[in-house]
């Protein structure tokens, strides 16, 4: 650790003064005990602005005297530090040798030639080199640099060697006459490792085969190559070597053989010392080993070992180390882990690999080869990369085969590559983006979990050293999902946490589509089926929430939750070593939130051996003061002292956080890489945490993965149904049909007149324009009048919706199914070489699709009537093979038999008997078989049921399988859900496919704007990119922004996306969009890549020699850079979110608690909150407050932006959509104070749709707010729809209050409703007063607001329903 006071950092006064207490095991110690000024984490980046601040200097080694010999210079590049040691030992050793020549040497770690000084020096040291050595070089944009500078060289250069890296860097090889420069091409003699990298572990796994396949690879060879290239094979082997010695004889035989000076003379080297390629290593062992049995048998004869570790009881634990570390004497990191490990009683079998992949070795040293046991309780990867691959290619699926077989929790700690330890620590971003891609998202996918940081690099010698607070961290949460493995299930304690959110005790139990209660209970009787102590479990889900809440629950007379403990400020002081840091914010315990002015209250109720508690919320919910600041509070007294209860009172084994989602995770502290000075770190302590999720919200999921150390298992969304018709909706639908039987006659003009009568009464005329009652209109004119209606009522209808709230173990029956398999079906897979069904049927009557649906969106009568067919068609076909599939009770018997009986005979296939009823007889067999066998799989995956199996799985101490978040109809891989969610290769988007399918959506955007906006292109589009929507669409809005702006992604060879070039005027064939991009906190936690991309994008096109009135950017950036002094690069910000480590512009935080006074102040909260810019050109200082160009950019926009991409959540389902909603906000800005025009694409179905705002609130409105379908559904979930109802509302309320484009209509509908209906209106009341009590509280607040004008005697109705409720709640009969 002494290189903590090497590079001495400041820390200001103020916000994180009370931390010292655990900030002591990073600080340098004069600063420790520093008691005279407060002090603080500084939250930016130093000097360049970049992630590292590590010059090449400290890896220079100069001769000091040499005595005339010849000079060799070696320069090398490489990821990680830790050759830097043994290289520096081995070149100073050849110096003191003062024999045949001196050596010069200089290294570089590749991040640091980011840095445009540091590449200078780089390519200065490069011209008067004599051999080049590069190393893991995968990042593109400095493989690429690094190739630039080396290629210039090259020629003069005595030797390069580039060790696996990428193909770009690879083919710079060159020894004697042995080179790679046909790398890649099939005249190569490497092509074969290349052909192969795709079912391999990748390029460098091949090239390690190869080292060991060597005398068969030569005798391929010229026989005047052989030598060069066995050289160059030896020099793989000394590198992979790593020792000093290694490395010592491979410079002498490079130097020796390579150059000149030194051809005459004998340089003698030694072969190189072969370590094994894979093994078990203990820095106390002898030897390595290459059996399991020896190694435990040198182990159970330790003489060293505390009582402890003889224990046959103990924990074993299984680390995975990288054999570079080790050869090279880099260990001191491992060593800390297996020691501390020892001490607290645990067995380590420590394997290593010298390859990249580590399924083998994790089978043959981990797993009893005779019972196909594992011989550990836990594994834990210390090398920070995915088990098969490592940096390079991956292979996931013959990672999670292995880890399957292991069946164990699967750790994965990250060692510090890019950072020193001081950069990390007062870095708020925390890990480096390069580093979190690589090491965090990838391993993700195979199933890893805990990104801890558990090593730091010293900035001198490059060396790893232990973070020993974290180290202990890991260590202790590794042994607690051990402790998993081996309790049994009745001792176990499990802390189920449910939220409160809004607080309010209508409200306990909140999670997205989940009906907790009834979910706990499913899932506590499946528990107590299994053995574990449940005592006291009530008998219905009615009665568990009446325990939990207290006596009648959210009923009447009970104000208080039930309380479960009462800490007194002592203790909680004792068990909270944090504690004084949350007075800054707080003051002293215990504060008024969670407490009753002497203890702090933990609400809840215990079962034997399960405790169910209530989650405090952030606690500044209702105070607009706070709501206010930039940056979010750390968490409330009440909020520790919970997790304090759980860990140290309780004792839980394990947390079950119930639905999503919590307020854990979004707690202040690094976005990724969590120090011990991070709340999340800090609150969930020891606990494992699992945490059920919403397989459809893949990115707040990974939030919960990164910050709270989550293993996240995904629960299914509701069913999905189309919305249908109802009341004057439905009139119109049997209008419609009258008239095209009728039109002919001389009825056709009565019934249109009576359409247009009654569409004005459903308020269809805000969405058609509809001509006045009684107008003289043509045949034509009627045709087209009624194809517009009937358009608009069958986007109504079709919608999809999901009904009622999921419970888990509760799978979809076959018929709830249908509606997914349709809209599955829907979409063309043209990777899988599946084929839409409307297309197929379209195909049948000699139609395109994507014309029929052109032409109903026109309102073109015949479209809109062949439309309605082919889905009626798609809807049946698929109802009668899902028939077939199914037994009497609805349940999907075994798919694959009935599968083949049905496709043995073509006449007897379901759907074709169908479609032989209809228009589509002639469909094309084959490509209806190959749909039906796709969506048969699909079926499957629908109905299966794993989300309980795989909570007791994890409640086992097993291995969770991974599986992606999303959409299901998108990607039906979600499916079956119980699985551990993952996101998706941060570096993968935007795809090709999301390119194509964002062009479509920001061609139909200005298409509309410019109808709107008198033919005139908008000058600036203000928009929102969410992390869920970005893995679910593999980048469409990403991708949107990039071709707004006009410019296209470039892969490199892996398929990553790190680079963009423009697009030409011509080819854009339009002038460059300007944009203002806001991403949300999720997002920026995510995407930090992408947000890079983005910015080096706007800031390019920014700087295109082009005419302004061609490049919007340019114009703005220019007047924008003269107004504020800077230059026009400065100027061309675009890329915003939140401050590192705080989520939301709190906008919904305040309407959802009605702690707001006007629309300016929530606008204040968006500007204060949202206004922290990325800056390409200083990645390292994260988000950095930028206001006024923020506002300045706003002030531009003609149009608001934003993108619904999946059926089951739309604009007033989450609050998120209207907190990130800056339309009233640019008005305000605007110089001309004229209102943006709003849109919203919508992509949740084949055929995308550009709305307007209002367009998309009446159609939310329609289909779910006032949709008997849907609020009855919510209705039969008791207590959770209640208040799934009453939050609808209050989201309208939201987009009332951000954007002004909700309908008078629409709450005089939900009044009608809700309220005019006695028998409705009594069922909101008992089911859930307090709820009930927000609604009616939402509806006055609408008309005080003035976002709803009614009659006084509506809102005397009201106010009457609000103290009658108000006195029930308090016990007050009348």
């Amino acid at each position: 650790m002494a290189s903590l006071t090497s590079i001495p950092f400041t820390l200001p006064p103020s916000s994180l003064s009370q931390k010292q207490l655990f900030l002591h095991s990073f600080l340098p110690r004069k600063l420790a005990h520093s008691t005279k000024r407060g002090f603080k984490v500084r939250c930016a980046a130093v000097g360049n602005g970049l992630f590292t601040q590590t010059k090449p200097e400290v890896r220079r080694i100069l001769p000091e005297n040499n005595q005339g010999l010849p000079r060799v210079k070696i320069v090398y590049v490489v990821l990680e530090a830790q050759y830097q040691a043994s290289l520096s030992a081995a070149v100073r050793a050849l110096n003191a040798d003062r024999r045949h020549a001196s050596f010069e040497v200089v290294g570089y770690l590749v991040e640091e030639l980011r840095d445009v000084e540091t590449y200078e020096s780089f390519c200065e040291d490069l011209k008067d080199a004599n051999i080049f050595i590069g190393s893991l070089i995968f990042v593109e944009e400095l493989a690429l640099k690094v190739k630039d500078a080396v290629e210039k060289e090259r020629d003069r250069m005595d030797a390069v060697l580039v060790f696996p890296s990428m193909p770009e860097v690879m083919r710079l090889n060159k020894l004697g006459s042995f080179s790679m420069s046909q790398l890649g091409q099939s005249k190569s003699p490497f092509f074969q490792l290349f052909k192969r990298r795709k079912q391999s572990a990748g390029f460098a796994e091949s090239m390690l085969k190869l080292v060991r396949t060597l005398p068969k690879v030569l005798k391929y060879l010229p026989s005047d190559k052989a030598q060069d290239a066995r050289l160059y094979i030896l020099s793989l082997q000394f590198w992979l070597g790593g020792s000093p010695e290694n490395l010592q004889n491979f410079v002498k035989m490079i130097a020796g053989s390579y150059v000149p000076e030194l051809k005459g003379t004998k340089m003698e080297y030694e072969d190189p010392v072969l370590f094994l390629d894979s093994g078990i290593w203990h820095p106390l062992a002898p030897c390595m080993y290459d059996d399991v049995k020896e190694y435990l048998n040198w182990y159970g004869t330790r003489k060293d070992a505390n009582e402890k570790l003889k224990s046959p009881n103990a924990p074993i634990i299984g680390l995975i180390l990288q054999r570079s570390h080790i050869v090279t004497g880099d260990d001191s990191h491992y060593v800390a882990v297996i020691m501390e490990l020892e001490s607290r009683g645990a067995k380590v079998i420590p394997i290593f690999s010298g390859g990249l992949d580590f399924s083998g070795p994790t089978q043959r040293y981990l797993v009893d080869p005779v019972t196909g046991k594992p011989f550990v309780h836990a594994a834990v990867s210390l090398t920070g990369f995915a088990l098969v691959g490592g940096p390079a290619r991956q292979d996931h699926p013959r990672a999670i085969e292995a880890l399957r077989k292991l069946d164990v929790p699967y750790i994965v700690a990250l060692p510090l590559v890019f950072q020193t330890t001081e950069e990390w620590l007062i870095s708020s971003l925390g890990l480096h983006p390069v580093q979190v891609a690589l090491q965090v998202a990838l391993p993700e996918l195979d199933g890893g979990m805990e990104p801890i940081v558990f090593s730091g690099r010293d900035a001198r010698t490059g060396k790893s050293h232990a973070l020993h607070k974290r180290v202990e961290q890991l260590c202790t949460r590794a042994i607690r999902w051990a402790d998993l493995k081996r309790k049994s299930k009745e001792e176990k304690k499990v802390a189920i946490t449910v939220f409160s959110f809004p607080p309010d005790k209508g409200n306990v139990g909140t999670a997205a589509y989940l009906n907790v209660f009834a979910s706990i209970f499913s899932v506590l009787q499946g528990l107590k089926k299994d053995g574990y102590d449940v005592e006291g479990l009530p008998d219905t889900p009615e009665a568990l929430i009446e325990d939990v809440i207290h006596d009648k629950e959210a009923k009447f007379s009970s104000p208080n939750l039930n309380v479960a403990y009462k800490m007194s400020v002592r203790e909680y002081q004792n068990l909270t070593p944090y504690a004084s840091a949350l007075e800054e914010s707080w003051g002293k315990p215990p504060g008024n939130l969670n407490s009753d002015g002497e203890h702090l209250l933990v609400y809840g109720k215990q079962y034997g051996n399960v405790f169910i508690g209530v989650q405090p919320t952030f606690g500044y919910e209702g105070d607009p003061m706070r709501l206010l600041f930039s940056k979010s509070a750390s968490p409330h007294h009440g909020f520790a002292a919970y997790y304090s209860f759980v860990e140290k009172i309780f004792q839980a084994d394990a947390v079950l956080h119930f639905g999503t989602h919590g307020s854990l995770e979004f707690m202040p502290g690094k976005q990724v890489g969590m120090s011990d000075v991070c709340y999340p770190d800090s609150l969930i302590g020891n606990i494992p945490n699992i945490y059920y999720y919403a397989a459809n919200n893949p990115s707040e999921a990974t939030i919960a993965k990164r910050r709270s150390y989550a293993n996240t298992i995904s629960y299914l969304t509701p069913p999905a149904e189309n919305a249908g018709l109802y009341k004057g909706l439905k009139q119109l639908s049997e209008l419609i049909s009258s008239y095209q039987s009728l039109k002919d006659t001389g009825r056709g003009p009565q019934i249109v007149s009576s359409i247009i009568s009654t569409a004005k009464q459903c308020n269809l005329d805000k969405d058609v324009s509809l001509p006045e009652e009684g107008e003289e209109l043509s045949v034509t004119e009627r045709d087209l009048v009624v194809g517009k209606v009937y358009s608009k009522i069958m986007e109504i209808e079709s919608r999809l919706l999901p009904c009622g709230l999921h419970i888990i173990g509760e799978p979809p029956s076959a018929l709830e199914a249908v509606a997914t398999l349709v809209n599955i079906a829907a979409l063309d897979r043209p990777d899988e070489g599946i084929s839409s069904l409307p297309g197929i049927l379209a195909e049948t009557v000699g139609r395109n699709i994507e014309d029929v649906y052109r032409g109903s969106d026109k309102g073109v009568l015949a479209d809109v009537q062949l439309l309605r067919e082919i889905t009626e068609a798609s809807r049946g076909s698929i109802t009668a093979f899902v028939d077939r599939t199914t037994n009497k009770k609805g349940q999907v018997v075994d798919v694959a038999e009935k599968l083949s009986s049905i496709l043995g005979f073509g006449l007897m296939e379901p759907w074709v008997q169908y479609l032989s009823k209809t228009k589509f007889i002639r469909a094309d067999r084959e490509k209806l078989r190959t749909l039906f066998e796709f969506l048969g799989e699909c079926l499957k995956l629908v109905v299966a049921d794993n989300e309980l199996g795989s909570l007791k799985q994890a409640l086992e101490g097993s291995y969770v399988e991974p599986g992606p978040g999303g959409d299901p109809i998108r990607n039906p891989k979600v499916l079956p859900t119980g699985k551990n969610i993952h996101a998706l290769d941060p570096q993968s988007i935007p795809t090709a496919a999301a390119m194509e399918s964002a062009k479509v959506v920001v061609e139909r955007l200005l298409e509309r704007q410019k109808l709107d906006n008198g033919g005139r292109f908008p000058e600036t589009v203000a928009l929102v990119l969410w992390g869920t929507d970005n893995i679910k669409t593999y980048g469409e809005s990403l991708a949107q922004v990039l071709w707004m702006i006009g410019v296209r992604p470039v892969s490199d060879t892996f398929g990553r996306v790190n680079r963009v070039e423009p697009v030409s005027l011509e080819e854009l064939g339009r002038p460059r969009i300007d944009v203002v991009v806001n991403c949300s906190g999720v997002f920026r936690d995510l995407f930090i890549n992408q947000m890079n991309l983005l910015d080096r994008a706007v800031k390019m096109v920014a700087e295109l020699d082009e005419p302004i009135d061609q490049n919007y950017v340019k114009k703005h950036a220019v007047e924008q850079a003269a107004e504020l002094g800077v230059t026009v690069r400065e100027a061309a910000t675009r890329v915003f979110s939140n401050a590192s480590g705080s989520y939301s512009s709190n906008v919904n935080l305040a309407v959802e608690n009605s702690s707001w006074n006007d629309e300016k102040q929530l606008q204040d909260m968006y500007l204060s909150r949202k206004s922290f810019a990325f800056d390409c050109d200083a990645p390292g200082a994260g988000m950095t407050e930028k206001r006024k160009v923020f506002e300045m950019a706003l002030s531009t926009a003609d149009a608001t932006f934003q993108n619904l991409d999946s059926s089951e959540i739309s604009l007033t389902d989450v609050s998120h959509y209207f907190d990130s909603d800056p339309t009233n906000l640019v008005q305000g800005l605007r110089k001309d104070g004229r209102k943006p025009a709003a849109y919203v694409a919508d992509t949740t179905t084949a055929n995308a749709q550009v709305r307007t705002l209002a367009e998309t609130v009446r159609l939310d409105a329609r289909t779910k707010l006032l949709n008997p379908k849907w609020y009855e559904g919510m209705m039969k979930c008791g207590y959770e729809g209640v208040r799934e109802i009453e939050k609808r509302l209050t989201n309208t309320v939201g987009w009332s209050a951000t954007s002004g484009q909700v309908d008078n209509w629409v709450y005089e509908e939900a009044n009608t409703t809700f309220i005019k209906d006695e028998e409705m209106l009594k069922r909101l009341m008992e089911t859930n007063p307090n709820s009930f009590r927000k609604l009616v509280q939402t509806f006055l607040e609408a008309s005080g607001r003035g976002y709803w004008d009614t009659s006084e005697e509506n809102l005397e109705r009201l106010r009457e329903l609000y103290s009658e409720v108000e006195d029930k709640i308090e016990g007050i009969e009348r």
